[in-house]
């Protein structure tokens, strides 16, 4: 591992007080929020690699080539005033997975389809939890005041972590 200076990342497990009790849900929910870890960790993961390799050999999804007409000629920057795509467009964008070179798209981000947003950051790197590595995006964009607020299966989160945007699924407004 290597430095963490200046992050707090590390001293989660130390002030975290437990695991939060999550609210009465129906079996299948539970179900869900048992086997998301190992789900994600392998089935998923080996599904991914079979999937994308058969499109390679196909010459691109239609996911695939759907993105690259909605790909923006400029990048985006920070104060850009832009329009998240319609559902419709978007979900043309997604693949089996509903990601999009390899960003999710959530369904509490429908609720922002057709919504005018401003850039916050365009995002270079960012820290994945999971592994506690820098990693390094290209075409990832973060809105200002567009924050998760939770999952379906995992409940409420008041961590207000930022939502990633792939460019493709926004439309630059000319002032």
């Amino acid at each position: 591992m290597s430095n963490f200076d200046g992050c707090q990342l590390p001293s989660i497990p130390k002030f975290s007080a437990g695991a939060a009790e999550t609210p009465a849900t129906l079996l299948i929910g539970r179900i869900k929020r048992r086997f998301a870890l190992p789900w994600n960790r392998s089935v998923k993961k080996w599904l991914k690699q079979i999937y994308y390799a058969t499109m390679h050999w196909q010459g691109g999804s239609p996911a695939q080539i759907a993105a690259r007409d909605f790909a923006p000629a400029i990048p985006l920057q920070t104060g850009d005033l832009v329009r998240v795509r319609s559902r419709e467009e978007i979900d043309l964008t997604l693949d089996p997975f509903k990601e999009l070179k390899g960003c999710a798209f959530l369904p509490e981000m429908y609720q922002y389809c057709g919504t005018q947003q401003r850039v916050l950051k365009a995002m270079q790197r960012f820290m994945d939890e999971r592994d506690y590595k820098l990693k390094k995006v290209r075409g990832v964009i973060l809105l200002q005041n567009v924050i998760c607020t939770g999952t379906p299966t995992f409940g409420a989160c008041d961590r207000c972590c930022f939502l990633f945007w792939r460019e493709e699924w926004l439309e630059k407004i000319e002032a």
